[in-house]
């Protein structure tokens, strides 16, 4: 170690490695881990050894590590599921920060204090790693490229904000994920994805670290397995999405992380409801662009999805029951959809004339996904403010 580096002993990071049957990689990969820390890392550690029922030696080998090293720990479970342990150790855990790598130690060590860091200074309160950042250098093979990319595309496209769900090199404040974890479902791979979505409905803040990343051949991980299980759980979590509206217990400590109240909740419902107003404009005018000009098909089209997206908006984002007040909504979410009617009849009008159908229709998405945020501003602070519907007293 540097002697001129001071090492930290007041904060405690606990690192987990889920392991199941991995015998063979398990003593190098300890060894190198409980190296690497105790001459680079400048804060207290401990390395936990958290035995999925394996059914090999890796658990006697797990106990003979804890013994030989100092602040390596084990534990055993006697079911599979990495998120079964990642939640049976730090739901236990009285470290500062909780993290945990894969066994195979595939990203470069070197990353685990920037992924600390800003948890310990209170920074962030969820810290991840990512292998889809421009500075990153991974090297995998094209199969686990795609499945990745698509995976995190996909999330994209439902409103997620971070970029890499699936890289096993996480951290977490530990009250953040004690507060969590009663929320999350998941007890398997989808575990971390879960983690992350409900951190972001409820504004923590996700630090993102770029990480070199070397994909092991050796890996016990069943690709299309975890892909499809990936796949339900995110559709259970899109329908829990749309169905529960209890807002979690967040420590008072990181309160003032989040986003204004009940927005956390507002923006993936906006989101989704969104992404469908979108494909059905689009639809739309595909249809309609042949039987007539580009103007009233496009004023056609967001007068059709401006009223089932103030609908669907009133019931599902902001939750405004009943038909008491529809027609008033419906006529003020009218000036959201004037912004909108205002920025595509713009864009059209800069289009030359023979343009492609596929432009013209990418222009009017565009202006349209531009007057988004104003549509908004404009349903949270006015058309469906809580004050404003707030039926008075008798």
């Amino acid at each position: 170690m540097d002697p001129t580096q001071t090492v930290t002993t007041t904060r405690l990071v606990e690192v987990v490695v889920p392991v199941y049957n991995e015998e063979r990689a398990l003593p190098g990969s300890i060894r190198r881990l409980h190296a690497y820390l105790s001459g680079r890392f400048p804060y207290g550690f401990r390395i936990t050894i958290a035995d999925n029922a394996s059914t090999d030696g890796t658990w006697e080998l797990a106990t003979r590590l804890s013994r030989e090293l100092a602040h390596v720990h084990a534990v055993h479970l006697d079911e599979k599921g990495r998120g079964r342990a990642l939640r049976r150790v730090w739901t236990a855990s009285d470290a500062d920060v909780v993290s945990y790598m894969d066994v195979d130690l595939s990203t470069d060590l070197d990353a685990f204090l920037p992924l600390v860091a800003p948890l310990l200074s209170g920074h962030s309160d969820l810290a991840i790693g990512t292998r889809l950042a421009r500075s990153s250098r991974v090297v995998r093979g094209p199969k686990r490229e795609f499945i990745s990319r698509s995976y995190n595309l996909l999330l994209h496209l439902l409103g997620a904000g971070f970029s890499d769900a699936q890289c096993g090199f996480k951290a977490v404040r530990t009250e953040v994920a004690k507060a969590l974890l009663p929320a999350v479902e998941d007890e398997e791979w989808f575990f971390d994805t879960e983690l992350l979505l409900l951190a972001e409905r409820n504004g923590l803040r996700i630090h993102e670290v770029p990480v070199d990343w070397v994909d092991d051949p050796d890996s016990r991980v069943d690709i299309v397995r975890t892909a499809r299980d990936d796949l339900r759980g995110l559709l259970r979590v899109i329908r829990r999405t749309f169905s529960d509206a209890t807002g979690l217990p967040i420590p008072a400590s990181v309160r003032q992380a989040q986003l204004p109240e009940g927005m956390a909740y507002q923006l993936p419902r906006f989101a989704l409801v969104g992404i469908c107003s979108a494909l059905t404009y689009s639809l739309l005018y595909w249809v309609l662009r042949g039987a007539m000009t580009p103007f009233a098909a496009n004023a056609l089209c967001l007068v059709i999805t401006a009223i089932g997206n103030t609908a669907a908006n009133r019931r599902f984002t902001f939750r405004v029951t009943g038909s008491a007040g529809a027609l008033r909504h419906q006529l003020e979410g009218a000036i959201a959809f004037l912004v909108g009617l205002t920025l595509s009849t713009v864009s059209l009008a800069l289009i030359p004339a023979g343009t492609p159908l596929a432009v013209e229709l990418a222009a009017v998405v565009g202006a349209n996904a531009t007057a988004t945020a104003v549509r908004f501003l404009l349903l949270r602070v006015w058309v469906f403010n809580p004050k404003r519907n707030r039926r008075p007293k008798a």
